[in-house]
């Protein structure tokens, strides 16, 4: 899928596509999140080399070689890598797709607050403030204010705020400003995640401006997730979806309803105490959509669906973002995001099926296995001691005395083993 962007006999060779996912991937596992620390935990480990097919005469790829061959493969590279691991969860037949949940978050964009500039001037802060003090007469026209009256008048002055209308960064047009989980307000990106119910894989990831509103990109989301599960070989469409109260408005609720099967699980947004949703000057079709999906969120299996979203959809915005190091990016643009979202959520559903088949979903867990096999011998000798307790070696004579040996389960010399050979999780 990658070699028509390949030339065949021009230049030097280049590097292999699959070395450049399989760093990504790397990036994902070993929760790196910057580019240049990626190739460096490549050269450092002898493993990963091997994993990239790299002896290590060679040197492996540097950051500069990332980002060539990011921009050279398009997102539709990207995301056939993502449907490709769609696919074999589908071979393996883990994934039915029938219900899903969806919901977003925010990441923060590798754009700094300083950024910001004024869309119809291209002032930046700096220079805005200096214009304000010297309408207001605070400084003279030639004058120029230092730091600390700078941000002594800025504090003070009413009316202040950074609205998206006015300002940009002039370093990532299209990231956006937007509060974060923690408060605070930055430069952001919006990521949105179809997770099957079932089986705890993403079936759709896309990054969109921060400020889109949840209930503008579900419909989106839900057809490129059913897309994604086409190509990946899954003849089931979705035909139930779980939200949070977000995306609940009268006209998705009924464009659902209109334009496709779904059957919605959405809660309302709770109404001011007294108070109750008029639903008297809404179209027939509107009341319909709205009661419906109403009777079915209120319902027992509503009720199990909600819980469901709330525990899985969290949960792979805390293996990919928080523990995948995708929280915060360092690239720019929404399209580059875009292909960088799609491999950590790729490397994420390749966990997941690896933990379903074989029971371990990453390199740690590996080497947790071998202490946790170590200690079920241990616990299997130590039950074999307590059920036999008269198992014991013949008596042994020591000159006029005579005392039985000790017992012929040693589980002692299995701890000592086991702390010798250091076998714990972290691998130190």
């Amino acid at each position: 899928m990658s070699a028509p962007y390949y030339s065949p006999g021009r230049g030097r060779p280049g590097i292999p596509p699959g070395v450049y996912f399989r760093m990504l991937l790397v990036g994902y596992f070993e929760g790196i999140q910057t580019q240049r620390g990626i190739p460096w935990r490549c050269a450092d480990s002898l493993s990963l080399r091997q994993f990239l097919g790299i002896i290590l005469t060679e040197s492996t790829p540097d950051h500069s070689s990332m980002t060539h061959i990011r921009e050279r493969l398009p997102q539709s590279v990207h995301e056939k890598v993502f449907e490709w691991v769609l696919r074999v969860a589908v071979s393996k037949k883990l994934i039915r797709g029938k219900t899903v949940a969806i919901d977003s978050t925010t990441l923060e964009a590798d754009a700094a607050m300083k950024s910001i500039v004024r869309r119809e001037t291209g002032e930046d802060w700096r220079d805005y403030v200096i214009g304000l003090m010297r309408a207001e007469g605070v400084v003279g026209p030639d004058a120029r204010p230092t730091e600390e009256e700078l941000r002594r008048f800025d504090k003070k002055r009413e009316g202040k705020k950074v609205s998206n209308e006015d300002w940009h960064s002039s370093v990532d047009p299209n990231a956006e400003i937007t509060k974060m989980k923690d408060g605070t307000t930055h430069f952001a990106y919006k990521a949105e995640n179809v997770v099957d119910t079932e089986s705890n894989l993403i079936v759709g990831a896309q990054i969109k401006p921060a400020t889109t509103a949840d209930v503008a990109t579900i419909e989106d989301s839900l057809h490129a997730a059913q897309l994604h599960l086409e190509n990946a070989g899954l003849s089931e469409a979705i035909k139930e979806v779980t939200a949070d109260k977000g995306y609940h408005s009268t006209q998705t609720l009924t464009a659902l309803a209109e334009h496709t099967d779904y059957k919605t699980y959405i809660p309302e947004p709770q109404q001011p105490k007294g108070r109750r949703r008029n639903l008297r000057d809404r179209t027939e079709e509107e009341r319909r959509a709205i009661l419906n999906n109403r009777k079915r969120t209120k319902g027992l299996k509503g009720r199990k669906l909600q819980r469901a979203r709330s525990e899985k959809v969290e949960r792979t915005f805390a293996h990919t973002l928080e523990t995948g190091g995708g929280r915060r990016t360092r690239l720019r643009g929404l399209e580059k995001n875009q292909k960088r979202y799609f491999i950590l959520t790729a490397a994420y559903n390749l966990g997941v099926i690896l933990r379903q088949l074989f029971g371990i979903g990453t390199a740690k867990s590996l080497q947790g296995m071998k202490l946790a096999g170590a200690l079920a011998i241990f616990v299997a000798l130590w039950l074999i001691e307590r059920l036999f307790p008269t198992m014991r070696r013949p008596l042994m004579s020591y000159g006029m005395k005579t005392r039985p040996a000790k017992n012929i389960f040693p589980c002692q010399l299995l701890v000592n083993w086991i702390f010798k050979n250091r076998l714990c999780s972290t691998g130190c």
